[in-house]
């Protein structure tokens, strides 16, 4: 008996431990466990001889367009891109990469978080003083994450924490830290964005005195632009590499 006429009734009143099936897609013979038929049966699936009999078996029930590209919208940069349709009924978020992948999630995520308690303090302070859009961890301006972006002045910040001095995870990790912040400040000169780079390598644990010594730092750096007349405590010169550390706002 083949497994096209095969019944729940047969298979019981066997003995037999293997029985002789053949495949609901491509027609060929094969053994398998009696219980594995029985299993089939009883949840009135088609009795399939491997994987890619499963897969094959899967298209033609769900159509031949659940295999074809489908157009969808990158749920991080927007970008149009083609995705299988298999693929999208997986998720409702689309992802053109992993880096989009990597940024939604870190946004998102309410635990394991990569962004400091320091960066998350500046963006609830500089969000509440400012009326105007800032970039807090995007990559849109540059292709690259900027920790802090003032569209409206061309203004960024990049918080250098000790990772981009000392080899903590040795010297090849800390020569790929130091070369993509080259191209981080290569990219911003070519976009004409301020690029003013802390060294934050001193705070070692948060504490909200010392992090709002960074925020005035930030807030004069801001206010100077928007303001060129006003008397700041900052003194830099424009389109160059600033380095700045916690005492220039004492």
């Amino acid at each position: 008996m083949n497994s096209f006429n095969l019944t729940l009734e047969y298979l019981y009143g066997i003995n037999d431990k293997f029985v002789k099936l053949i495949c609901g897609n491509c027609g060929k013979e094969f053994i398998r466990e009696k219980k594995f038929a029985i299993n089939n049966l009883k949840r009135n699936r088609k009795i399939v001889c491997d994987l890619k009999c499963v897969s094959n078996l899967a298209s033609k029930i769900r159509g031949y367009e659940f295999l074809l590209n489908e157009k969808v919208r990158c749920l991080t940069c927007s970008k149009i891109f083609e995705k299988k349709g298999f693929h999208i009924r997986k998720s409702p978020n689309h992802f053109c990469s992993r880096s989009c992948s990597a940024t939604h999630r870190n946004k998102n995520k309410k635990f394991g978080t990569k962004r400091s308690k320091l960066e998350i303090f500046l963006e609830q302070k500089l969000t509440e003083k400012y009326n105007f859009e800032i970039h807090f961890n995007r990559k849109d301006a540059i292709n690259s994450e900027l920790d802090i972006y003032v569209p409206h002045i061309n203004l960024a910040f990049e918080l250098n924490g000790i990772f981009h001095y000392e080899p903590i995870f040795g010297e090849d990790k800390l020569i790929q830290i130091k070369n993509n912040d080259a191209r981080k400040y290569q990219a911003c000169l070519e976009k004409s964005i301020e690029l003013c780079i802390i060294d934050t390598s001193s705070l070692k644990n948060f504490k909200p005195n010392k992090a709002t010594e960074y925020l005035c730092i930030i807030e004069n750096f801001i206010n100077s632009k928007i303001n060129p007349s006003r008397n700041t405590i900052v003194n830099y010169q424009p389109n160059t590499h600033n380095y700045y550390s916690s005492q220039n706002c004492r």
